[in-house]
């Protein structure tokens, strides 16, 4: 079984991240979902997004950073939308990674100084209508499945961006029972 660093998304540690995360758990793996927001929830994007740019994207990195200290090397690092950020930079800079899972965002492997790493597999998976990935995202997870044989990108149909969270308006069950399927199999696949 995998054990898993989930970094959520702009909104929060909210309940729908919490409820996947127990999905995971619920399988045999072992999840860990940091509150990178100090216990805030917001229940717009745009107040999350608002919040993150007030504490600022680097102390939230940083704060990801620290909680992944506390842990093995040998884990999968996993984000949702503002959490892949924190997910990307661990899997590319921190030695060990055993994988990586980004839901609704993906940059290039550029933007974190260095190429992917050979041998860490990944999923990248999003709606294919998001406006928020097709800012640049969308671009990034394509480039980042054309570059290594290990990433695959999933894209869903819809427009949602937050298809995952269950406690967002944004939430699909269709794409999301499909994502977590894809997201076991993926993590029971790792040995």
């Amino acid at each position: 079984m995998a054990e898993v660093l989930l970094f959520h998304h702009a909104q929060g540690l909210t309940p729908g991240v919490i409820e996947f995360a127990d999905e995971l758990r619920a399988a045999g793996h072992t999840v860990e979902t940091p509150d990178l927001y100090d216990g805030n929830t917001m229940t717009e994007l745009a107040a999350g997004i608002a919040y993150a740019q007030q504490v600022g994207f680097d102390t939230i990195g940083e704060r990801g950073s620290i909680v992944a200290e506390s842990l093995p090397q040998e884990i999968v690092y996993a984000g949702i939308s503002l959490g892949v950020m924190a997910a990307q930079e661990l899997a590319q800079n921190r030695d060990g990674a055993r994988g990586a899972i980004f839901i609704s965002g993906c940059f290039p492997p550029s933007e974190f100084g260095t190429e992917w790493p050979s041998g860490v597999p990944a999923q990248v998976h999003m709606m294919e209508q998001d406006e928020w990935v097709l800012e640049g995202d969308l671009d990034a997870a394509r480039q980042l499945a054309d570059s290594t044989a290990d990433a695959d990108l999933f894209l869903y149909p819809g427009d949602r961006h937050l298809f995952i969270d269950n406690s967002t308006p944004d939430y699909d069950e269709s794409a999301a029972t499909l994502l977590k399927q894809r997201v076991l199999a993926f993590l029971d696949g790792l040995g």
